[in-house]
C-alpha cells in the first residue's frame, strides 16, 4: 500500500512539473515574441557623432518602434577594423574618406550605397580661460606649450588631419616629441577639458558640445583636406532594407536640421 502510494505522489509530482513547464515555456514564447519582432540595427560611428546621433535616434524610434538601433562610437579605424574582422554591422560612418574608401576597396561596402553625408572644420582648442600664449596652430608648435593632445594618426581621422596640417607648416617633428596620443577624439577634447594637455586639435563640432574649453584657431586653409564623413551600408548586412531606410533618413531636412545644430556642415545632395 505504501509503495502504491509513493508511486502516486511521484506520478502526481511528475504532472505538476510537467504542466509548470509548459506554462513557463508559454510565457516565455510570449514575451519572445515581442523582441522577435525587432529589427536591429548596429550603426558604426565615428565618435564625434555620439550626440547628434543619439538625438537622431529618438526621433528614429517615435516612427519605427520595431527598429532597435545599436550605435557603436569609436575612432574610425578602430571601427574599420570591426567591420573587417567581422563584427556585427549593418551602417557604417567614418570621419573621413580613407576608412571609407579601404573597406569598398575590400570589397566589404555595399558601394552603391555609400554617400557624402557631412562636413566637419578642424579646430585647435584650449582651457576656457587658459592665459596660454597660443594664437595659431604654428604657436602651439612653440615654448608656450609643453603637451599637445591629438588623437593618434594610425587610426584616428583627426589625428591624420593634425598630422597632415603640421606636415606642411613644417612643425610636425615639434609636434609629434610632445603629442599625447588620443584613442578618440573625444579623449583629445576631455583631455583639453580637465586640464590634463595645454591645448588639443579636435573638430568644431566636439569643441562646440564642451563648455570648457573654447577654439584657439580653425586649421590655415588648404592645410588639409576637407573633412568629409561618408556613410553606407556594410555589405554582410542581413537587414538591408531597413539600413536602408535609417540611411535615408539621414538624407531628411529633420536629419539636416540636427546636424547643423551640432555645427556639422551638411553636404548630402541627390
Amino acid at each position: 500500500m505504501k509503495k502504491k502510494m509513493k508511486k502516486w505522489i511521484a506520478l502526481l509530482c511528475m504532472l505538476i512539473m510537467v504542466f509548470t513547464l509548459a506554462a513557463c515555456g508559454g510565457n516565455n514564447s510570449d514575451t519572445g515574441s515581442d523582441s522577435s519582432n525587432k529589427t536591429e540595427l548596429y550603426v558604426l560611428a565615428a565618435a564625434s557623432m555620439t550626440d547628434v546621433m543619439n538625438e537622431l535616434a529618438e526621433t528614429y524610434k517615435e516612427d519605427h518602434p520595431d527598429v532597435e538601433l545599436n550605435f557603436s562610437f569609436a575612432s574610425s579605424g578602430d571601427l574599420q577594423t570591426q567591420i573587417e574582422e567581422g563584427s556585427p554591422a549593418d551602417i557604417f560612418i567614418s570621419a573621413a574618406s580613407k576608412q571609407m574608401n579601404e573597406l569598398k576597396e575590400e570589397g566589404l561596402m555595399n558601394d552603391d550605397s555609400v554617400i557624402d553625408l557631412l562636413e566637419n572644420k578642424v579646430v585647435l582648442i584650449k582651457h576656457k580661460g587658459s592665459d596660454l600664449a597660443v594664437e595659431s596652430f604654428e604657436d602651439a608648435a612653440g615654448d608656450a606649450v609643453e603637451m599637445i593632445a591629438i588623437g593618434n594618426p594610425e587610426s584616428v581621422p583627426v589625428g591624420q588631419y593634425t598630422q597632415t596640417i603640421y606636415e606642411n607648416l613644417g612643425l610636425w617633428d615639434e609636434i609629434q616629441a610632445k603629442a599625447n596620443l588620443g584613442k578618440d577624439v573625444r579623449q583629445v577634447l576631455d583631455w583639453v577639458a580637465t586640464e590634463n594637455v595645454d591645448c588639443g586639435v579636435v573638430y568644431a563640432t566636439d569643441a562646440a558640445i564642451e563648455d570648457d574649453v573654447e577654439v584657439i584657431r580653425e586649421a590655415p586653409e588648404g592645410s588639409c583636406d576637407p573633412a568629409i564623413y561618408p556613410a553606407g551600408i556594410v555589405k554582410a548586412t542581413e537587414n538591408e532594407e531597413a539600413a536602408q531606410e535609417f540611411l535615408d533618413f539621414l538624407k531628411t531636412d529633420e536629419a539636416k536640421q540636427a546636424f547643423e545644430k551640432y555645427q556639422f556642415t551638411y553636404i548630402y545632395s541627390e
